[in-house]
């Protein structure tokens, strides 16, 4: 089976973070969203991916490379981004027609069953219900669990379960047929080749695609949903065996993840908290917060704010040299 994972999107709702480094990237509870999955699959069994990149896509290739280099990685680059359908179709190349697929969006954290959705006998989407349905593409399903249609941002929904971002395709040849014929007669919505229609066609074509649940689902696209990804996935863990933090004078209130060779005095950290590696932080209060690495912060009093990797902020004084797209909140 083949793993392929679409990671080209620009992320313009978690600018200015996304301005110098993709999406998937971006560190949530102690590691970025793309190890989180990729962590996942490796655990499951899997060792063959294929990646689908665009922005900054190069940083991308050299963290996967850097970070798992037995990984039989392959790196496919989409330009222009037309799509999750255009992505997908793009890796047509790097799979059999009847090898099996399992499509994971690069963007979203979900907890999910892997081996039970192996053993399922039909290609299978995972779903869960959502209040409004209109921002997601939406499955119709029978009473035997089947899907009978599928449609992407409709403005009148018809069901309210919600595509999650996992798709299980017993054919990929069948998929990729799919995809093509939408491509060649033009089939796009807002502009886009979208991966819910090119399933639709194979549901046309007579191919039977079941469901399945899926428990936490993080979609880590804006800020408010990456703080929130970052603190349920550290209380997560807060039965695993808790790292003890020796730092001058300071506080910590778990849930935390603080990388290696910090330099941390003076200062109460947590709860909610992911400092990443070399950060030096003097006299500050930090909570619901998402710290890079290399950052520097001295007399801040934050909560609920992303900080990025070699930043630097001093409270009181107030002197600033702040890039595009930054929000600032004094209050």
């Amino acid at each position: 089976m083949k793993i392929i994972i679409p990671v080209a999107g620009i992320g313009s709702k978690l600018r200015p973070h996304t301005h110098t480094q993709p999406k998937a990237l971006v560190p949530v509870a102690g590691k970025p969203i793309l190890s989180h999955i990729v962590d996942y699959l490796i655990a499951g069994g899997f060792n063959e991916f294929v990646f689908i990149i665009g922005y900054l896509g190069d940083k991308i290739e050299d963290y996967v490379k850097s970070k798992y280099p037995k990984l039989k990685a392959s790196f496919v680059i989409q330009e222009p981004r037309e799509g999750t359908g255009h992505a997908v179709w793009l890796a047509r190349d790097y799979v059999q027609p009847d090898e099996e697929l399992l499509i994971v969006l690069g963007d979203t954290i979900i907890d999910f069953e892997l081996g039970e959705l192996m053993k399922m006998p039909y290609s299978a989407l995972g779903l869960q219900k959502v209040d409004d349905p209109r921002q997601f593409g939406v499955a119709e399903v029978d009473k035997e669990g089947f899907i009978t249609r599928l449609e992407e941002k409709p403005v009148i929904p018809k069901s309210n379960q919600a595509l999650v971002g996992i798709y299980r395709i017993k054919e990929a040849g069948k998929l990729m047929d799919a995809l093509d014929y939408i491509i060649r007669n033009n089939v796009r919505h807002h502009g886009e080749f979208h991966l819910t229609y090119g399933i639709q066609r194979m549901i046309s074509q007579g191919e039977k695609v079941s469901t399945f649940r899926v428990g936490n689902w993080f979609d880590c696209g804006s800020k408010a949903n990456l703080l929130e990804t970052n603190a349920v996935l550290l209380r997560k863990h807060t039965d695993s065996p808790q790292r003890k933090y020796n730092f001058h004078n300071t506080i910590i209130i778990p849930p935390v993840s603080i990388a290696e060779h910090c330099d941390i005095s003076d200062s109460i950290i947590g709860p909610n908290v992911s400092i990443g590696e070399h950060t030096i932080i003097r006299h500050s209060i930090i909570r619901d917060s998402i710290i890079g690495a290399y950052a520097h912060l001295e007399t801040a009093i934050l909560h609920h704010s992303i900080v990025g990797s070699d930043a630097f902020l001093k409270g009181l004084s107030q002197s600033l040299n702040i890039g595009d797209s930054t929000e600032i909140d004094f209050s």
